[in-house]
């Protein structure tokens, strides 16, 4: 028997890889013979880094960089082989700013771009980007200002930096690039579908949770729209509908314009890199879960992501969770063929989120899962 495990961590309580180390064990005590592996599981958002670093066995690094509001911080990247894996957030992220400094006219990418900077210098050539949780509005173009692009303003100096000096971009000058950028590639983890501008875009719909008012969200919708139509006159790129482009205040738009980014959906990217396709070949059983299974995680959260493999695999696929609802039937037609939830029994909130206490309990409804399936077979 084959059994590939892919389970999303119980957040606050077990990470993914403990998750799966806890069921493979269950599996074991019905199945000693069975051929079972782990595979690190995450959707792109936070804690994707870990997890790929340390499913993968990879490295942290850290690194100084320029902060979401122009000040000196140092934040933490993985790198496995010549893949760097990195989150926007731990350089340019909203929580970095307090709320009374949130002004994302003045917010910059800039420590996105250090951050890959970095990167290429230690030879890593392919990049998967999170950019869910920006304090920024700039388009990305402090991510490519330190990158080496320089931004010209009417009178041919270079702009300053964060979102509000969009508006004075009137030419592009990209002689500057760091050269080795142009053998890398950049998936980009994105779940939204916005466009750079307009009722959808980026500064309209999550302007004002970055500290914009009216007049700000305003200035810098038309400041985006005037940066895209430079950006297409010089360079040709003309993406600033393309789905996701909004992203993270128009980050995504600066990697797919300027960088060749492409966007995908963060679990598609994750089980990607950690090759599920490969690994799911002639699995009898997939196990996958999360800490809550719901209908949310019907909507391409990331055990719905693995089902949807496992079913091209030819595999039946068990999803546990910590708590399952009402509604997580919706989960069956996505392809999880059957939910258990691994309580066993009345307990508060904060035994059931205990480390030791969950780990024993997925252990456990695994193996009765497992006897059942192997009194069946017998």
């Amino acid at each position: 028997m084959k059994v590939v495990i892919a389970i999303d961590s119980f957040k606050g309580s077990v990470s993914s890889l403990e998750a799966g180390e806890a069921a493979k064990a269950g599996v074991l005590d019905a199945y000693p013979e069975a051929d079972v592996s782990i595979m690190p599981l995450a959707d792109g958002g936070e804690g994707t880094v870990e997890t790929l670093v340390y499913g993968l066995g990879g490295e942290l690094v850290r690194v100084d960089v320029t902060g979401p509001m122009g000040e000196k911080r140092s934040c933490v990247y993985g790198i496995v082989g010549s893949m760097a894996v990195m989150e926007m957030a731990a350089s340019s992220g909203l929580p970095l700013v307090p709320m009374d400094k949130r002004d994302p006219m003045l917010a910059t990418t800039y420590g996105v771009g250090d951050m890959i900077k970095d990167a290429v210098k230690r030879g890593c050539r392919e990049f998967i980007v999170g950019i869910g949780g920006s304090a920024t509005n700039d388009g990305g173009m402090g991510m490519l200002q330190s990158l080496g692009v320089k931004f010209l303003d009417k009178d041919g100096k270079e702009t300053g930096i964060g979102g509000k000096y969009l508006a004075d971009v009137a030419d592009v000058d990209m002689s500057g690039l760091m050269p080795e950028l142009k053998d890398c590639v950049f998936n980009i983890a994105c779940d939204v579908d916005n466009p750079l501008c307009g009722e959808r875009g980026a500064s309209r719909i999550f302007g004002p949770q970055k500290g914009a008012t009216e007049e700000k969200v305003i200035f810098l919708d038309s400041a985006l729209r005037s940066f895209s139509e430079v950006t297409k006159k010089k360079l040709g790129a003309d993406c600033a509908e393309t789905p996701g482009s909004g992203a993270a205040g128009g980050l995504g738009y600066g990697f797919m314009a300027y960088l060749g980014g492409e966007l995908k959906p963060g679990v598609e990217i994750v089980l990607d890199a950690i090759g599920m396709d490969k690994a799911m070949e002639g699995a009898d059983f997939v196990i996958t879960g999360e800490g809550r299974i719901d209908s949310q995680t019907a909507m391409g959260k990331a055990p719905a992501g693995v089902a949807k493999r496992a079913k091209k695999a030819g595999a039946i696929v068990i999803g546990v969770a910590g708590c399952v609802t009402d509604d997580a039937f919706l989960c069956n037609s996505e392809g999880i063929d059957a939910i258990f939830p691994v309580i066993d029994k009345a307990m508060t909130l904060e035994e059931a989120m205990d480390r030791d206490v969950t780990v024993k309990n997925i252990k456990k409804e695994v193996t009765q899962i497992f006897r059942l399936i192997k009194a069946h077979s017998a």
